[in-house]
């Protein structure tokens, strides 16, 4: 696979764009394959075995446009489908989890808020996170989201509703203590603005796409897939594709608000000017839009590979 492939990123909807920004940044070289799931969204309330079947199926999309290596920017689909991506070691896949490690390390109080999807909350691999945290003496107060992601797919993030619902999932834990909040899905970091204006600056929020860039970067370099510099332009970036699976407008309006200035992809259309919406300050900045978003088709996967067995 040549180091100048793409990387492939996929979510379930939008929420996968902040960790989409947290690459970029850390990676401008690469060139990016951005898959929602719009569809089937949210996962948080689809059975497990749909979420891992329709995990590997994007895979295998991806690998046939050529992606080099795979970020699961879904805490749901990591928490129930990377087991089985990673199954195929022939690419490196990078997954995410709710940061209950950095939580644990900067809660001061002992008491750390949870919020994620229902589906995260109930995965082994969750349980199995939690569990080496909650005995070092820490408490997690564990909430689902009901209604966020669906909230935020639609570009919902600030309105009455949404405050509405953060008030009745956050307002509970800070009463019981909670000094720390995780944000346990990649759409969450989109309500940042709003959850600082309604509770305030002393509820340190976790979000763990910078950490995820960074474990890209150790994979890519550890199997010599790392992009080289662009040459003959000084801060030249790779370009970035976007599919998603459903309306393709929903996907162009959030992406032309939140991706950084980057090229369109060979054959796609040229980017055209736009202000964009920081989703940790809300403050709006002049920016290219991004490339023109296509909607496509991705079929199920074959019995066997929804059983777990490695892609071909």
């Amino acid at each position: 696979m040549p180091s100048n492939a793409p990387i492939g990123v996929f979510d379930s909807g939008l929420g996968g764009l902040s960790v989409l920004q947290a690459v970029r940044a850390l990676l401008p070289h690469e060139s990016l394959i951005y898959v929602a799931d719009s569809r089937y969204a949210p996962y948080g309330e689809r059975p497990d075995a749909f979420i891992q079947q329709r995990s590997l199926a994007i895979g295998r999309w991806l690998r046939g446009h050529g992606a080099k290596a795979f970020v699961v920017a879904c805490n749901t689909a990591t928490a129930h489908g990377v087991a089985a991506l990673r199954a195929d070691d022939a690419w490196p896949v990078v997954g995410v989890e709710p940061g209950i490690k950095p939580a644990a390390a900067t809660s001061r109080s002992g008491v750390i808020g949870v919020l994620a999807t229902a589906a995260t909350l109930r995965s082994v691999r969750f349980a199995d996170l939690l569990a080496r945290h909650t005995a070092q003496g820490q408490r997690f107060l564990c909430q689902p989201g009901h209604g966020l992601v669906e909230r935020i797919e639609a570009g919902d993030v600030d309105s009455p509703a949404v405050m509405a619902l953060l008030d009745k999932y956050i307002a509970p834990m800070i009463a019981e203590g909670a000094d720390t909040l995780v944000l346990g899905c990649t759409h969450y970091p989109f309500l940042i603005p709003a959850i600082q204006r309604h509770f305030g600056t002393s509820l340190t929020l976790i979000d763990t796409g910078a950490a995820i860039a960074r474990q890209l970067q150790r994979r890519l370099e550890e199997t010599d897939l790392a992009a080289p510099a662009i040459s003959g332009s000084a801060g030249a970036s790779g370009s970035i594709q976007l599919f998603t699976t459903a309306n393709a407008a929903a996907l162009q309006t959030m992406a032309d608000r939140l991706i950084p200035e980057a090229p369109a992809a060979a054959g796609s259309t040229a980017a055209t000017g736009v202000s964009r919406i920081s989703p940790t300050s809300g403050a709006v900045s002049s920016h290219l839009t991004a490339p023109s978003v296509a909607t496509v088709e991705i079929a199920e996967t074959a019995p066997q590979a929804a059983a777990g067995l490695a892609l071909p």
